[in-house]
Formats: C-alpha cells, sequence, structure tokens
C-alpha cells in the first residue's frame, strides 16, 4: 500500500514520482549510519530512503526487521545490503515490495546454505584474528579495525569500531527459508582489497547468482571509502524500476 506524504509541496512531489524506495541493511560491527555517505544523496534525488537498525541477535529477527523497513516505503524497492546484510536481502528479498537487489561485499547464500557454510568455502581472512567473544557478542577489537576498513581516515575508523553492532556467536549458523537473487535481478560490488569477507567469496557470489558486477580497490566498506561509486551502481539499479 502507497504512503502518502503530507506537507510536500508540488515540486518535490514531482521529483519522488516514480521514484525507486532505497532500503539498506547492515553487517556485523556496523550499524545504519555505515551507509551515511549514501543517504544524503539519494535523498536530494528524490528516493525515499530507510536504513534498518537490525540488532545481530538472530537470522529471524533481523530479517524481520529489514521487511518492516520495506513495508514503511513505498515500493518498488532497490534492497541493498552490506556484508552479513546481503544474507538478509536474500531472505527479506522475496517481498513482493522488491524489484532490485545489490550486494555491497556481501554474503548471497543460496536456499539452505547458511552464511557460516557460505564462508566455510573459503580461507578465513585477516580480521578474525582480531575477536572476542564475551558477554554472549561477539566484539571486533581495536587491532583489527584496519582489516575491515583500512582504507578511511583513522577517525572514520574510530567512527566505525564505536557505532558497530555486535552479533550473537551463532548467528551466522542460523538459517530462514529465501534466495530472492534467484527471482530478482542483482548487482554486486567486489572489493578486491577485502580483508573481512575473502574478495574470491564475493566474485563467487557474483558469478553465481547472475550479477551485474562491479570491482573496486577497496576495503570491507566501499560505501563509506568509495561512495561515488557505490551511489552510481545504487541508481543503475533504481533506474530499472521507476517509471
Amino acid at each position: 500500500m502507497a504512503r502518502h506524504h503530507e506537507g510536500l509541496d508540488t515540486t518535490t512531489e514531482d521529483i519522488m514520482a516514480g521514484k525507486a524506495s532505497i532500503v539498506f541493511a547492515h553487517g556485523l560491527w556496523a550499524d545504519g549510519s555505515c551507509f551515511s555517505k549514501l543517504i544524503p544523496a539519494l535523498q536530494a534525488e528524490g528516493h525515499e530512503v530507510s536504513a534498518s537498525q537490525h540488532g545481530l541477535d538472530s537470522l529471524a529477527g533481523d530479517v524481520a526487521c529489514v521487511t518492516r523497513s520495506i513495508e514503511h516505503v513505498p515500493g518498488p524497492v532497490v534492497l541493498v545490503g552490506h556484508s552479513y546484510g546481503g544474507t538478509l536481502i536474500t531472505k527479506a528479498g522475496t517481498h513482493d515490495r522488491v524489484g532490485a537487489l545489490v550486494y555491497i561485499a556481501a554474503l548471497a547464500p543460496d536456499e539452505g546454505e547458511t552464511s557460516q557454510e557460505q564462508l566455510d568455502r573459503f580461507p578465513q581472512t585477516p580480521v578474525f584474528d582480531h575477536i572476542d567473544v564475551a558477554d554472549g557478542r561477539i566484539w571486533l577489537l581495536e587491532s583489527g579495525i584496519g582489516d575491515f576498513c583500512g582504507d578511511l581516515p583513522p577517525a572514520e575508523q574510530k567512527l566505525v569500531l564505536a557505532t558497530g553492532a555486535v552479533p550473537v556467536p551463532d548467528l551466522f549458523a542460523q538459517q530462514v527459508p529465501g534466495t530472492a537473487w534467484r527471482t530478482k535481478p542483482s548487482w554486486y560490488i567486489v572489493a578486491n582489497n577485502d580483508r573481512t569477507v575473502p574478495p574470491d567469496l564475493e566474485r563467487s557470489s557474483a558469478e553465481r547468482i547472475g550479477a551485474k558486477t562491479y570491482a573496486v580497490d577497496s576495503s570491507h566498506v566501499p560505501m563509506l571509502s568509495h561512495p561515488d561509486l557505490v551511489l552510481d551502481v545504487i541508481r543503475d539499479a533504481a533506474k530499472t524500476l521507476e517509471t
């Protein structure tokens, strides 16, 4: 059901007419602010934007949170997932309002395959030497932030570390049904210098899902280190849904 926007002048309504909405899904050790370099530009271009703020408490709960964001905005929706957020858009993206999927250095498990099973097919990356399991969560240590987002300025790295949500230990072993990339057009951004999700996994995922693929010499967070490229990919996906 489309939502009505009260108080908008005619010019703004005209700009928004026919525009796809954008819903973001973050990964581990992140929150919705990891898309802060993308959201203002997309809003200025007339897109309605929502960033899911899920708590990494359970896969089912995180998918439900992304689904709420999908249902909060008008369709059609471009669903954008970073890292573990790729698992979330793979599951939540079966929603009939979703028309396109954008994966950013992301997981994209097949039906019946967990996030961990997808990761296990590739050598472990350096970031996992810098984690601590405490208080029922997996914490990224300060010593590992360079492996997560080492191409950001030091102040931005500290901000990423301070704002990141922390997952329950068995999150990647959990399963819910849904494989949206089997029926929805997909775009994929491969981070060539990723030390968190293996770049070989990213390339393999992009090929398996038949995605329109872009590669960038980036750490695990191209939306922060190369936002212009990521914006162009999202715009490309959105164009296919707009009237």
